[in-house]
This record gives structure tokens, C-alpha cells and sequence, in this order.
């Protein structure tokens, strides 16, 4: 494991950026300069005589002062050094994350908590619905220990917090697997990557149980009849949904130059899981797309 004794100006640390592509830590694209950013802090740190198994916080922020001093250093490379420096130490070696938090009552420490989770969310570039999502169910679930008053800090969240937490969702609320496997992933998620801690045995949990339900689909017939009550850019938008198989989101986010006439295909662009694809673009709805295309372009002009 790399050190600052040997962590060279130019070491991009190998190991490291190994372990964020398997522990899918970090987009691919990504890897390098997270590695990069923890060898310039390094060579950093080896000045102030800092040893490499231990993280001090007035060295980071010394480290991140001296970057913002740079009038040319773009605000999000700040913050991807900052996030390079907490993988290496909290992830990578495995140290404890000091948050400030361990002496903070749960009212105190809450909002630093769900901050310091949604900064880890957008890191890893989970969708908004994603992050909207989790944050709630932390949410609750600090909320859930504070009123049971069996924990005083943050760094004392543990297994039986959870499994009683899910247990609660299960028998007093009545929620649906689907729900409670929504809430257990979000505290997985703040456990594993905030806290640093796993989650250990659950096996106790109390789960709600899934039900067998058949899908209900249109035939092609419906899907017609729906259509032709649709006109105009509605109508539009649910062809290019049902045609192409693409999500909301999705189809939100696409760009013109994402729409190859010729080829007849779209690109999806950071769809989910983050990556892109390429998808069939329907015959029936191009004429009606160019029209769109033209319109806007008219307006943009105007």
C-alpha cells in the first residue's frame, strides 16, 4: 500500500485506482485524476511531516486553501481533490471518518449527516429521484432513533438501529417489500459510504413480504386508441417514449445532437447505471420530429 515516503510527484497510485474501479467508488473516467489529486496531497502532507496511516484535517484544509488560492483552480476540481483525499483515507485504508459529530446530540448532527450523504450521492453521480429518495429515508431514520432515545451520536448508529428501524417499517407501518428494500438501501448506503461501517448480520430483520402481482400492458390496440387522443408535442413525446423504450429522464435530457436522421437512431446519454446506449429511432414519429426541430429552431432564432 502506498505511503508518502514513496509517493512520488508523478505516482498516480495504481492500487488505488484499482480499488475505486472494483469497489465502483468512482466513474471509470474519473479514476486517474482521483489518484492524481491524492498524490499531490501527498507530497503536500510529506512537508508537515505527516505519516501516511494518519489523516488531520488542518492539513486538508490547508491543502484546499492553497488550491482556492489559485485564481485558474475551477471550483468542482476543489471538490474532486477533496473527494480523492476522503476516498484514500476512509475507504482505501479504512480509517474512521472524523465528522465532528460523535459528541452532537441527533438534532445536532442530522443536518450535518444528510449534507455530508448528499455530497457522497453526487460524487458517485446517482440521479436526482435517487437522491431525493435516499435523503428522505435517512430522514426518517434519524428521526426513527431519536424518538426511540438509544442513540446520543452519530458514530453510535449501529445493526440494531437498522434491523429495528425496518422491523418498525414492516409491522407498524405495513409497508411493501419493494419500500422496505428502498429504505434498507438507503441506510446501506449512508452505513457504508458516510459512516464507513458494515452492516453486519440482518438476518433477524423482519421483512415485509412481497406479493405476486401479473403486469398489467396495453395491447398494440390501446396503445393506438391512447395515441389518438394525443396531438401536438404530447403526442410527440409518447411516441418517442413508447418507441424507443427510453425513460422520462431520459428523454428529458436529449439533445439534438444525440438524433442521427440518417442512421435513425438516438443516443442515450448517462442513462441509468450512469452509461450511455444507443436506441432505434421510429420511422413514424421523424417527419414529426424534424418539424420540432425546425419550430425550435425558429423560436431560438426569434
Amino acid at each position: 500500500m502506498e505511503t508518502f515516503s514513496n509517493a512520488k510527484k508523478t505516482d498516480t497510485l495504481p492500487e488505488f485506482q484499482t480499488f475505486l474501479l472494483n469497489k465502483k467508488l468512482a466513474p471509470e473516467k474519473n479514476v486517474f485524476f482521483y489518484a492524481l489529486w491524492a498524490s499531490k496531497f501527498f507530497n503536500f502532507a510529506r512537508k508537515k511531516q505527516i505519516a501516511s496511516n494518519e489523516y488531520q484535517e488542518n492539513a486538508v484544509t490547508e491543502f484546499m486553501e492553497a488550491l482556492k488560492s489559485d485564481p485558474h483552480m475551477p471550483e468542482w476540481q476543489i471538490r474532486q481533490a477533496h473527494d480523492a483525499i476522503r476516498l484514500y483515507y476512509f475507504h482505501y485504508l479504512g480509517l474512521k471518518p472524523n465528522h465532528n459529530l460523535s459528541a452532537a446530540k441527533p438534532d445536532d448532527f442530522a443536518p450535518e449527516l444528510l449534507k455530508e450523504t448528499q455530497r457522497l450521492i453526487r460524487l458517485k453521480h446517482y440521479s436526482y429521484s435517487t437522491e431525493r429518495t435516499y435523503l428522505q429515508w435517512i430522514k426518517r431514520f434519524l428521526e426513527y432513533t431519536r424518538q426511540t432515545g438509544k442513540r446520543e451520536a452519530a458514530t453510535a448508529l449501529d445493526n440494531e438501529d437498522c434491523k429495528n428501524f425496518l422491523s418498525h417499517l414492516a409491522l407498524k407501518e405495513k409497508v411493501s417489500a419493494s419500500t422496505q428494500n428502498q429504505a434498507f438501501n438507503s441506510i446501506l448506503f449512508l452505513y457504508r459510504n458516510v459512516l464507513c461501517k458494515e452492516m453486519g448480520d440482518l438476518a433477524q430483520t423482519v421483512r415485509a413480504k412481497r406479493g405476486q402481482r401479473l403486469p398489467v400492458v396495453f395491447s398494440v390496440e390501446e396503445t393506438k386508441r391512447l395515441l389518438t387522443c394525443l396531438d401536438g408535442k404530447e403526442l410527440l413525446i409518447a411516441s418517442l417514449i413508447y418507441g424507443t423504450g427510453m425513460r422520462l429522464m431520459e428523454l428529458a435530457r436529449l439533445r439534438v445532437k444525440d438524433i442521427d436522421m440518417d442512421l435513425n437512431t438516438l443516443t442515450v446519454r448517462s442513462g441509468k447505471g450512469d452509461k450511455d446506449r444507443t436506441t432505434m429511432l421510429p420511422i413514424t414519429v421523424k417527419e414529426p420530429l424534424k418539424k420540432h426541430l425546425i419550430d425550435i429552431k425558429d423560436m431560438h432564432d426569434r
